[in-house]
């Protein structure tokens, strides 16, 4: 039985690291090792436990940023290979994080790929960065298929909210956001919240489930 890819997820936002651990806890053939709340972290876990893949935000409230400690671990342990997320639409981060080593980039709110694709990606060996600089435009498909609030819900769905606290954000009661959930599953194809959030990156770039298969 081959050996599960050992996860290191750091980010300071709890919402944030939530959604990177349920990503990895849901994904087959991966095992998170630790959930942790600075760069600082990331770096003292990695001096004494190994692991094979480390998501690492960049920007940090607390100590050093995810730039900073990307190059100490690449420094001192090289065959850890790491994702750098943002919310930030700063390319210039991107060329940075290139020189340092680092395989794979990824916009947490712009990048219409999942995280669950560039990780596999990044353990296939490749090095994944974003093609252009991010956009927000809205597109058009699936999204436009949504009503206002259904957009609303979704986006606050990728970004890792429960149903409770995407019902306080939106000033809904919880049974309206379940409602529109339900709506959003149909219109797109995907059999659950779960299955939903796994292959959605940007939302206003969401595609039908069908369209998603046809390209793999």
């Amino acid at each position: 039985m081959d050996r599960k890819t050992r996860v290191v997820v750091a980010d300071d936002q709890n919402i944030s690291r939530a959604f990177f651990e349920m990503y990895v806890r849901a994904a087959v053939g991966y095992e998170l090792v630790a959930g942790l709340r600075t760069a600082r972290e990331a770096v003292d876990f990695l001096e004494t436990r190994e692991a094979d893949l480390l998501i690492l935000d960049i920007v940090m409230e607390d100590g050093i940023d995810g730039l900073t400690a990307a190059r100490m671990i690449k420094e001192k342990h090289p065959q850890v290979k790491i994702i750098l997320t943002t919310s930030t639409a700063e390319t210039d981060w991107e060329d940075k994080a290139r020189s340092i080593g680092v395989e794979s980039f990824w916009y947490k709110e712009y990048d219409e790929r999942g995280i669950r694709e560039i990780m596999d990606r990044t353990m296939q060996g490749e090095s994944v960065y974003p093609g252009d600089p991010p956009k927000t435009d809205h597109g058009s498909g699936v999204w436009d298929d949504l009503s206002a609030p259904e957009r609303d819900v979704l986006q606050d769905l990728v970004g890792g909210l429960t149903n409770s606290e995407i019902a306080e954000h939106l000033q809904m009661p919880e049974n309206m956001v379940k409602i529109h959930l339900k709506s959003i599953l149909e219109k797109t194809g995907y059999t659950d919240r779960l299955d939903l959030i796994m292959n959605v990156g940007n939302p206003q770039n969401i595609r039908r489930k069908e369209e998603n298969n046809e390209d793999k």
